[in-house]
């Protein structure tokens, strides 16, 4: 008896048919936050008027629809592929998550044709919505003092068919290398650039640092102390010149000369210092450097790990490193430090630290790439640049709505993979009622991410700067 009650209970429970239901469902239902944070923030019209041009005729979608729907795709990245905009065009679902029409939504052709119609200085337009960007984020934090992160990144797109600027790279695989400028968690400036442009290569490096200088000292603070930290890939007179004359401070990894290495082993034990972070310590002593081709010397600090007990650490994994600094040198930028009640920052110590925290540097470049693609979809250069362009802008965008919207409910140091599957993939129904449009989440969403709070800072974001 007990037996067949046990198995009516499990056969009650047993789904024996399928069907259709004409319900407006969505398995994107974060989207619908997103999108209402880029409304808000009144980006997509800021991106239209700029880039109203493009569009030739009346016909067809608006560009501030088209760059809705393509940011929103890079924040989805279900897939790569352009071909998947045909998908979304069929999904009613995704498109009143939008806040759109089925006709509203884009082709993979009406995609690929508004991509291809960028030229190149056109693409380079993107730099500007970026330095008004990141204006947004230096008047809400309103730093004392702008460290600035400068480097290049491998995009390999050696599995992809071949490509105008596509070039062997440092790291042995085809791809671009666009040089890119940071601070904190954004990527406030950069350079799309093909695959063998090193990092200092021409004049590129200190034109990009000379333009955000001016812009930061025009429209946030004259008087702001900026500092950039570079590795040893932009160790040259020339580049340190250029920001000697700019009243900038820099920090830069060397590169270990035989000459510098012998001069190491014969500095006494008692003229390092010691610094220590957590568990871990380094030993370092400074000096004037002069390589040969220099015109003057440059204040070197050497640089050595040294763990606890040396035998568990082979001498290969605790190698020195030399960094050339203009700080605490008395030039302008010192004065600047001084006002700003930031003299700490040229003591040697210091130095160390902040050089040690470029390694945040790498970690943007590692959050843009699991938020975008490395691989790119046209043959075409120019294309391929605005395509490139679009997603540094869509992750700044992303940054900012994990800080200004997502904050008590996803670290902000998280990565894009763990946003979209705590807040973007989420289950709604989307229902009409009364007169008015409702989006409707299950209790345990509503409950474990607070809908209700999330919804009311994507609808009033930080305002941004005039343009």
């Amino acid at each position: 008896m007990a037996k067949s009650q046990k198995n009516a209970r499990n056969s009650s429970r047993k789904i024996n048919k399928i069907g259709v239901t004409s319900d407006v469902l969505t398995s994107r239902g974060g989207l619908a936050i997103f999108s209402q944070y880029l409304d808000s923030t009144n980006i997509i019209a800021q991106l239209a008027n700029l880039f109203g041009c493009i569009r030739k005729s009346s016909k067809g979608l608006s560009v501030d629809i088209i760059f809705k729907q393509i940011l929103c795709f890079f924040m989805d990245k279900t897939s790569r592929s352009l071909t998947y905009f045909d998908n979304l065009k069929m999904d009613e679902g995704y498109a009143a998550s939008l806040e759109l029409t089925q006709e509203e939504m884009l082709s993979s052709h009406s995609v690929k044709r508004f991509l291809k119609a960028f030229s190149l200085p056109m693409a380079w337009m993107f730099r500007n919505v970026l330095k008004y960007l990141f204006l947004w984020r230096l008047q809400l934090e309103k730093p004392d003092v702008i460290c600035l992160g400068l480097d290049s990144m491998v995009m390999d797109n050696d599995e992809a068919k071949r490509r105008a600027g596509v070039q062997p790279t440092y790291k042995n695989k085809m791809g671009f290398q666009p040089l890119q400028m940071t601070w904190h968690r954004f990527i406030v400036d950069a350079l799309f650039r093909g695959g063998k442009k090193h990092c200092n290569a021409g004049n590129s490096a200190a034109n990009m640092i000379k333009r955000m200088v001016k812009w930061i000292r025009k429209n946030y603070r004259s008087d702001v102390p900026v500092v950039v930290l570079m590795d040893s890939g932009f160790m040259d007179e020339k580049l340190f010149e250029a920001l000697e004359k700019m009243d900038i401070g820099y920090i830069c990894n060397g590169k270990r000369y035989d000459d510098i290495l012998r001069y190491v082993e014969e500095v006494e034990d008692e003229h390092w210092n010691q610094y220590s972070k957590g568990k871990e310590s380094w030993h370092y002593f400074e000096y004037e450097d002069q390589r040969d081709c220099w015109t003057k010397s440059r204040r070197a600090i050497i640089t050595r790990y040294t763990p606890d007990d040396l035998q568990q650490t082979f001498e290969a994994f605790r190698p020195l490193s030399i960094l050339y600094t203009n700080l605490g040198k008395g030039e302008a930028v010192d004065g600047f430090l001084k006002n700003a009640g930031r003299q700490d920052l040229w003591e040697s110590e210091a130095i160390v630290k902040s050089s040690h925290g470029r390694g945040r540097d790498e970690l943007v470049h590692r959050a843009f790439k699991d938020f975008g693609f490395e691989e790119l979809p046209f043959k075409n250069f120019a294309p391929n640049a605005a395509f490139y362009y679009m997603m540094v802008l869509g992750h700044f965008l992303y940054e900012c709505f994990k800080e200004d919207v997502c904050g008590d409910s996803v670290p902000v140091t998280s990565y894009a993979s763990t946003l979209r599957r705590k807040v973007i993939d989420i289950a709604a129904k989307i229902v009409r009622s009364g007169g008015s449009i409702w989006i409707k989440f299950t209790q345990r969403v509503w409950n474990t991410l607070q809908i209700d709070q999330l919804w009311e800072r994507c609808k009033n974001p930080p305002p941004l700067p005039t343009w």
